[in-house]
């Protein structure tokens, strides 16, 4: 009887042995992922915003399994930015995606020791997040557009190639942040150097009509939307107002031109998402953001809808099609 207690006990042992590091091996760790962005939360219709988490899906990161996501979004109120980057601080998330620099700004005065992976069209060095592009040094790195410039300057040239007896455009502005004053500077100093007249009003509290009104009052013949995450959550908005004034424009993504804009002159959203999602791994893994060279795009394309050029009546000029990377038909 003892001996098959012993016996009993020694087996129960054996399997527990044995359950033990089972266990182990399909346990994972989750990892807390923050994403602070400065717009109002996407709308239910709106996929644009879901490209970060599928593409860490695609590099093994699933939300429900190994990892869960931390969304806070600003919505439009930037002021709002340094208290929901200190709640994703206190959320002890591993690491902050953050959209544009404001919030990659926001994020780094909260915290200049938690891993930032920031996103958008500006210059990291003049607006003070990274020493430099190779090595940025402290706590930020990521993706950034254009960071010789905002391409603002570059898509007036192009649209006023597409539009050229345009000597006067309209450029819709975001609430004013270090992103968006480096993009008007641009787009002023280019509008100098092409003899054109540009006139800018920006969108408070999302009042789309009110800018379209200040705007259209002063005629422009084209219009150019800066580059923000502000106009491509709001995308069809922008895209209706400016058909409605029969306002040839060029827009900062692809995406944008899918759903009906005229033109846009960009890179890839979807490289863009592939890359934040290779940063976010780097880190996770054990690198650090100060040895992390900050990544530009290597390639831009000049995209063209040619259904909305024959619904404002523009012919788009040879020289420009023959530019041009993808025409939608």
């Amino acid at each position: 009887m003892i001996g098959r207690r012993l016996c009993a006990g020694g087996l129960a042992a054996c399997l527990a042995q044995r359950w033990i590091p089972a266990a182990a091996q399909t346990s994972e760790r989750v990892w807390r992922v923050g994403i602070l962005r400065p717009t109002a939360p996407p709308l239910p219709s709106d996929t644009t915003w879901t490209g970060i988490p599928r593409a860490l899906r695609q590099i093994g990161y699933v939300e429900g399994r190994n990892l869960v996501l931390e969304h806070r979004y600003a919505s439009g109120n930037l002021e709002q930015l340094a208290s929901l980057a200190r709640e994703l601080l206190a959320a002890r998330v591993d690491l902050v995606v953050a959209v544009s620099a404001a919030a990659a700004r926001a994020a780094r005065e909260v915290s200049a020791t938690w891993p930032i992976v920031m996103f958008g069209n500006f210059d990291p060095v003049a607006v003070g997040l990274v020493a430099s592009l190779a090595r940025p040094g402290g706590n930020v790195t990521g993706v950034v557009i254009a960071p010789d410039g905002t391409l603002a300057g570059k898509r007036l040239e192009l649209l006023r190639q597409v539009v050229p007896g345009a000597h006067r455009i309209a450029y819709l502005s975001p609430p004013p942040d270090a992103s968006s004053a480096l993009q008007l500077a641009e787009a002023r100093k280019a509008a100098a150097e092409l003899g054109v007249t540009l006139v800018d009003a920006e969108v408070r509290d999302g009042d789309y009509e009110r800018a379209f009104a200040a705007l259209v009052a002063q005629r422009p013949a084209a219009l150019l939307v800066a580059a923000h995450t502000l106009f491509v959550r709001d995308r069809a908005r922008v895209i209706a107002l400016a058909a409605r004034h029969r306002l040839p424009a060029i827009y900062e993504w692809r995406e944008q031109v899918v759903d009906g804009g005229l033109m846009t002159y960009s890179t890839s959203l979807g490289w863009t998402y592939e890359r934040i999602a290779w940063f976010v791994d780097r880190i996770l893994k054990g690198a650090r953001p100060a040895d992390l060279a900050v990544e530009r795009p290597s390639k831009f394309e000049l995209v063209i809808n040619q259904r909305t050029a024959q619904a404002l009546g523009l012919t788009i000029p040879q020289a420009v099609l023959v530019r041009t990377d993808e025409v939608l038909e």
